[in-house]
């Protein structure tokens, strides 16, 4: 599995969707200045109210000439300017909502800001953002690489050559962004590197942040490592991007990277375009009849979201035995048939996809009319983020979920599965700690792993085992992920092998060309006894990378050996054992009684008495207001000078509330001032006063 991609771990996936509630930051709140120097800026002086609209002026004024909107929507301004004064900002917007530009604008206008602060910088520094998902990252480069922004992506799909430029183009001071995954941090070379930036890290994004929260729907062991990068890299702030974030996750995020609560920006996950619904089944082969009946009354692109694999196939081929447009997806497919797929849905030329959580993050097709979950999902978060797929243009769109029986014995079955005996638990622990260690660099000691290994051996699955490592290493202190390793590197000659290899007289050449023994098509090279030669690793790979870009060979490595540094003395005695796994496996057991809650959460969800859009809101922590807020009427008249149109009140209240639709697009309202103006006022009572402008009009 590629480092970037989900999988179909039922506990791992994000987001929500689209509209409103916040919490605004008190005029008074005192600001550190972006070189982190905590100077307060209370409001009261002249001076700080200049920069403050300055460092304003200089967003906006990069948001219309290299993105080519007029306006920020929702909460983007304040969280762009609580970044460019140097506060580390958590940013709580929903799938659609433009999260990226609370990163990317700030990247490219930290020059601009130095010169209002009398910064004298030879260089403007670099902005990382870690991302698991290695296409949105690409996506974005592409996109930022177009306007003209120098931005890349250091991921595993790169060259030796690319990264090569890249490391280059960072020591130079010339790129301005640099995407990375969380696995990323676990190169020490990587790492290293970033210490010695020309202009230092002036921005360190977090995407998905909500992975670095232990009792998240989708914790993954690596985000932990990120506030430890934080540090040792001295990024000068930090902003934190996720769209779905319960109160309790949003504070772990904010104790992990140091954020003030006046800094934390959130957004509603409700959208009153979108019609959320659910019915209950006896029985699996039940809901079938009743998605193809559901299927022929609803029309458009259309997400089927199954739990298992199989699942997605099989539901898949009886959608096309009765006539439908429908593919399968799931994280067991080959990336180009994946990626084929994924095009033809975003062209509408498949009509319906039958997927699996691995389908869907980084999506961005604005006219997904019906999400429809065949099974229960796995938690509130992961429902919220699926439903908020559908209808990014603001029309009418629907959302079913169908429920079972069977749909809670399959998450059950999840969530008891990652939780491994004692026995287990205390085996891997003697098998790690009493290992043959090796020399690394520096003469420190270093183990050597493989975890499938591990796995197979102890029973213990791959999620749970990576948690039990990055325990050790966060919590307790004993070991050290460090850059992991290539076990086997085999290679299929193109044809020039051999004539490259007798005219390359490099030590590195020839020990290749002497350790690799060929079986019918593929040569295997036996990189240990190269390198019983006094030849390293690097250069040995090194070679090998070239003459793959040359085209003599076709390379792939396998079998990756994760290595850890071990940073202290570790348990010997019998005592030291049992009190570990003790410790371990409690903390496992709780894991497992969150999962289980999290799958009750949807339960409650479909069955409670409040409607789905109410409880969606008070799960990520926003609760109704007593009392609406007062119609600003300067405000309606303001949009209806703006706006002639007079036969439609839920139109100018769809403009008034920021709700696209195709006429909005076509009046290109969605890049006016007062698009979204009104955000905060209720709709109805909006509908009522357009409603009286109409009828007097």
């Amino acid at each position: 599995m590629d480092d970037f991609d989900s999988g179909d771990d039922l506990f791992d996936d994000v987001n929500a969707d689209e509209l409103v509630t916040k919490n605004k930051r008190p005029a008074s709140q005192g600001h550190a200045t972006p070189n982190g120097s905590g100077d307060s800026h209370n409001g009261g002086g002249s001076n700080s109210k200049r920069q403050r609209l300055d460092v304003v002026g200089v967003a906006q004024k990069l948001l219309k000439d290299k993105f080519g909107y007029d306006s920020f929507r929702h909460e983007q301004e304040a969280a762009i300017g609580s970044v460019l004064r140097g506060e580390n900002t958590l940013v709580v917007f929903p799938t659609g909502a433009g999260k990226s530009l609370c990163y990317q604008i700030p990247a490219i206008a930290f020059a601009d800001v130095d010169k209002l602060n009398g910064e004298n910088r030879d260089f403007s520094g670099i902005t990382i953002v870690v991302s698991p998902l290695i296409a949105l990252m690409k996506d974005q480069t592409d996109a930022l690489k177009r306007k003209g922004i120098a931005a890349e992506c250091n991921d595993s799909t790169k060259s030796f050559e690319q990264l090569q430029e890249i490391s280059a183009d960072i020591r130079n001071g010339r790129l301005r962004m640099l995407y990375c995954s969380p696995e990323k941090l676990n190169n020490e070379g990587f790492v290293e590197s970033l210490k010695y930036v020309p202009g230092g890290i002036r921005l360190l994004a977090v995407d998905e942040a909500h992975c670095i929260s232990e009792w998240g729907h989708s914790f993954r062991p690596d985000y932990l490592k990120v506030a430890r990068f934080v540090d040792e890299i001295k990024a000068e702030r930090v902003v934190c991007l996720t769209a779905t974030a319960t109160p309790r996750v949003a504070d772990d995020i904010c104790k992990a990277f140091q954020i003030d609560q006046s800094n934390v920006l959130r957004t509603s996950p409700y959208r009153p375009n979108l019609h959320l619904e659910a019915m209950a089944t006896s029985t699996d082969d039940e809901k079938i009849p009743l998605l193809l009946k559901y299927l022929e009354s609803h029309d458009g692109s259309t997400l089927v979201y199954v739990t298992l694999q199989r699942q997605a196939e099989v539901l898949a081929a009886r959608l096309k035995s009765a006539g439908h447009s429908a593919e399968a997806f799931h994280a067991g497919m080959k990336a180009e048939e994946k990626s084929s797929i994924q095009d033809r849905f975003m062209a509408s030329e498949v009509r319906i996809v039958v997927a699996t959580i691995a389908f869907g993050m980084g999506i961005d097709k604005a006219n997904i009319r019906n999400i429809i979950h065949f099974n229960t999902s796995g938690t509130v978060e992961e429902y919220s983020q699926q439903v908020g797929r559908a209808g990014r243009d603001g029309l009418p769109s629907h959302c079913m979920m169908y429920i079972c029986h069977e749909d809670w014995y399959i998450k059950e079955n999840f969530a008891r599965g990652d939780l491994p005996s004692r026995a287990s638990l205390e085996g891997l622990l003697h098998d790690v700690f009493e290992r043959e260690t090796v020399k690394g660099r520096n003469g420190e000691e270093v183990i050597k792993l493989n975890h499938n290994e591990l796995s197979q051996s102890w029973d213990i699955r791959a999620s749970p085992l990576s948690i039990i490592f990055a325990t050790l290493e966060l919590r307790y202190g004993l070991l050290r992920a460090i850059t992991p390793e290539y076990s086997s590197y085999q290679f299929e000659d193109r044809g020039f092998y051999n004539k490259m290899a007798a005219s390359d007289g490099s030590p590195e050449a020839k020990a290749v060309f002497k350790h690799a023994k060929r079986a019918r098509k593929w040569y295997t090279f036996d990189i240990k006894a190269a390198m019983a030669g006094g030849l390293s690793r690097a250069d040995l790979v090194r070679k090998l990378n070239h003459w793959s870009e040359a085209g003599a060979i076709m390379l792939k490595a396998g079998g990756v050996e994760h290595r850890y540094r071990i940073l202290k003395k570790l348990p010997s005695t019998h005592t030291q054992y049992k009190k570990l796994v003790s410790e371990l496996h409690a903390d496992m057991e709780g894991r497992e009684e969150e999962a289980l809650r999290h799958a009750q959460e949807v339960v409650d969800l479909i069955t409670g008495k409040k409607c789905f859009a109410a409880t969606l809101a008070e799960h990520f922590g926003i609760v109704a207001a007593q009392t609406p807020v007062k119609v600003n009427i300067n405000g309606i008249k303001k949009i209806l000078e703006v706006c002639d149109v007079r036969d439609d009140p839920r139109f100018l209240a769809r403009v008034a509330f920021g709700i696209k639709s195709p006429r909005v697009t076509k009046l290109k309202l969605q890049n006016s001032s007062v698009f979204s103006s009104l955000e905060d006022h209720d709709f109805q009572s909006l509908l009522k006063e357009f409603t009286k402008a109409c009828d007097e009009a």
